[in-house]
């Protein structure tokens, strides 16, 4: 079996200021101290440059990308643009961006395949609705996202796929560790169905509405290889326990 390190991201959506870039330092004192997680934080574009200078041993990322290099696509950010402002993590397809930019499952492989092929850790969001849950669609759902938003080439860079229920994200309810189970077995038969041993090796995150209190209980459902974080990364004291209990699983 396959020795994954943990992963914890922080996904800042439309939050921050350079004043809040002081919330890193003791994330990367954290990240210092628990040198068996990788973590990362994902701020607004507009600081994801000082982000990067002020905490070097924080991987600093984008929460999207443009799949072309350049162009007219007004208010978009491409891949060399986020590696030259420092970044080292693209994520691809979150479910707002699925549902407020239209994005497409196309669009999203797109992305991950520029993201990929410029050597980017590269988070792939897949998640289903609380209606397609009830109907019991769910793992068909994602299975499908999977096979529509992940490129068959996983080029230089790292492929890490979340899930993120739709229902979880910012509502204070957390999938049951059954529910997690379930799901997570299903994207990693997914994974090494289509790229065999590699398939093994990467890294699967849950997501929506992570926090302190919880993240033990899910770091010990197998396959749970970290997570993606919203809110809760906003401050160091929300965060910082995430990371530890990331470090302290097992």
């Amino acid at each position: 079996m396959a020795v994954r390190r943990k992963l914890i991201v922080g996904n800042w959506k439309m939050n921050g200021s350079l004043a809040a870039l002081a919330e890193l330092d003791p994330m990367a004192a954290a990240a210092a101290n628990c040198c068996d997680v990788d973590v990362g934080i994902c701020p607004p574009f507009t600081l994801v440059a000082p982000a990067a200078a002020r905490a070097p041993s924080l991987a600093i990322g984008g929460q999207d990308c443009h799949a072309a290099e350049s162009g007219a696509h007004t208010g978009c950010v491409s891949v060399p643009m986020l590696k030259e402002a420092g970044a080292k993590i693209a994520i691809t397809g979150h479910s707002e961006r699925r549902a407020d930019q239209h994005e497409s499952n196309e669009d999203v492989r797109a992305k991950a395949l520029s993201a990929l092929s410029a050597g980017l850790l590269t988070i792939v969001c897949v998640g289903e609705s609380a209606a397609q849950r009830d109907a019991d669609e769910a793992v068909a759902v994602v299975t499908a996202q999977l096979a529509g938003s992940v490129p068959d080439e996983t080029q230089t860079g790292e492929l890490v796929v979340a899930y993120e229920p739709i229902w979880a994200i910012g509502t204070g309810k957390v999938a049951t560790p059954a529910d997690v189970a379930e799901m997570h077995t299903a994207i990693r038969a997914h994974l090494r169905s289509r790229f065999g041993a590699e398939g093994e090796g990467m890294r699967i995150l849950y997501g929506g509405s992570v926090k302190a209190d919880n993240a033990a209980e899910l770091f010990a459902v197998p396959d749970v290889d970290g997570a993606l974080v919203g809110g809760a990364s906003l401050t160091a004291a929300q965060f910082v326990p995430i990371i530890e209990a990331a470090a302290s699983a097992k």
